[in-house]
């Protein structure tokens, strides 16, 4: 699985097309890109902190889908409409209030549906706090699309 954009083209297509979600105030920010997979990294905010001082499932989820979503489209290309089919998380250790980051690896990636992993950490804890499988809807190329 090549990669078909770069960190940048990546900002500047989530900061158009999305940016009720990507945006300076969001904390999200994409530090890595590889062959089938990312990491992306959720700034830590107080508004995610729910009662007990763990960070909120909500925010594990979106952070996990948010990354699953940047090695989709980091393989695919600047396709908007590729969507969440599926996403499955075990919350594996409470995470403190602080900075979170999420690797995401693709299984597969075929025509229409793209399957992966992401596994999500909190900084300074060992081991992974959230396990995540997910599955994306991919929609058809227009022809003469590559």
């Amino acid at each position: 699985m090549a990669i078909r954009m770069t960190v940048k083209e990546l900002e500047h297509f989530l900061a158009a097309e999305f940016p009720q979600v990507f945006h300076p105030q969001s904390g999200l920010a994409i530090e890595a890109l590889w062959d089938g997979g990312c990491r992306v990294r959720q700034s830590y905010l107080e508004a995610s902190i729910r009662p007990g001082g763990t960070i909120s499932g909500p925010t594990m989820m979106a952070l996990a889908d948010f990354a699953m979503y940047v090695a989709v489209l980091a393989a695919i290309g600047p396709v908007p409409l590729a969507v969440t089919i599926n996403l499955n998380i075990n919350f594996l250790r409470r995470p403190g209030p602080r900075d979170l980051t999420a690797e995401a690896r693709l299984l597969k990636l075929g025509k229409r549906l793209a399957t992966g992993e992401v596994t999500v950490f909190s900084d300074g804890e060992e081991g992974p706090i959230a396990h995540v499988t997910s599955t994306y809807s991919i929609p058809p190329r227009p022809p003469g699309l590559p």
